[in-house]
């Protein structure tokens, strides 16, 4: 019998080459290492290890081969299954070549137990905001078509949010083609979920048409932006991520996970 797969949703590190720099005035890197070792000891304390990683985007801010070597060699320190999607902030290229062969990055179809993780690539060359473009969203049809006869419940991760957050900032840099998207998905009757990153903080909404399905953003790892809704946990400045519970008979558990920063860190 399947057991529960556990996913920890680490978003936006926003990495440089230098690992002593500064991005948004925070050190990324040394955030970043505290975000692993807090969330995964957070998910163990939960209830068990987590099955796999998800990092929602913006790994890199300088888009640099340096910034992608250092989040190499941090991950080759935990030898835990881990899938990547490439945000504004990244150089897919790069991303490919320092981490193709550690990582499942998007788009991708991956199964997690009994379900199946959908990562899609939003990635717009030189834009803040999201697109999935053509091709893409053709393969996308074409693999929609083939889940409607798959019973295996669906969670869909990309970087840019699909929907208005209420934050003018955020909302300008939404993913551009989000109708095609929601078009596609909404006919699933499969469809568990989506969560994304982007926006640096806590947010909760629901899928269009489908209020049994929600939409979950992601906190950052490196700094907190908004809040546009208060945070569950009383830590809305906090760093954090999410711990997602897919349960084999198909429901979604979900916890909002914060973490203080470590004194004189």
């Amino acid at each position: 019998m399947a057991s529960t797969c556990r996913i920890l949703q680490l978003s936006d590190p926003h990495l440089l080459a230098d690992p002593l720099a500064l991005c948004h005035g925070e050190p990324p890197l040394r955030r970043l290492h505290q975000a692993l070792n807090q969330g995964l000891n957070q998910a163990r304390d939960l209830g068990g290890a987590a099955d796999l990683l998800l990092i929602s985007g913006d790994l890199c801010d300088d888009e640099s081969w340096g910034g992608y070597a250092l989040l190499r060699a941090l991950l080759e320190e935990r030898p835990l299954p881990l899938a990547l999607l490439p945000g504004n902030h990244d150089r897919p290229l790069y991303l490919r070549a320092a981490l193709g062969r550690r990582a499942t990055l998007a788009p991708a179809l991956l199964p997690c137990g009994a379900w199946d993780l959908l990562l899609l690539d939003s990635h717009r060359p030189g834009c803040s905001s999201g697109w999935l473009g053509a091709a893409q969203l053709a393969w996308l049809v074409e693999l929609v078509a083939g889940l409607a006869e798959r019973p295996r419940p669906l969670l869909v991760a990309v970087h840019h949010p699909p929907l208005p957050i209420g934050d003018p900032l955020m909302d300008s840099m939404l993913l551009e083609d989000r109708e095609p998207l929601l078009m596609a998905l909404a006919p699933l009757p499969q469809l568990r979920g989506l969560v994304f990153g982007h926006i640096h903080q806590h947010w909760q909404g629901c899928f269009p048409g489908r209020p049994e399905v929600p939409l979950l953003g992601c906190p950052s790892t490196l700094k907190a932006f908004g809040p546009v809704q208060p945070c569950p946990l009383g830590l809305p400045r906090a760093a954090g991520g999410r711990l997602l519970e897919l349960a084999p008979d198909g429901r979604l558990g979900q916890r909002l996970l914060r973490w203080q920063e470590p004194e004189g860190s």
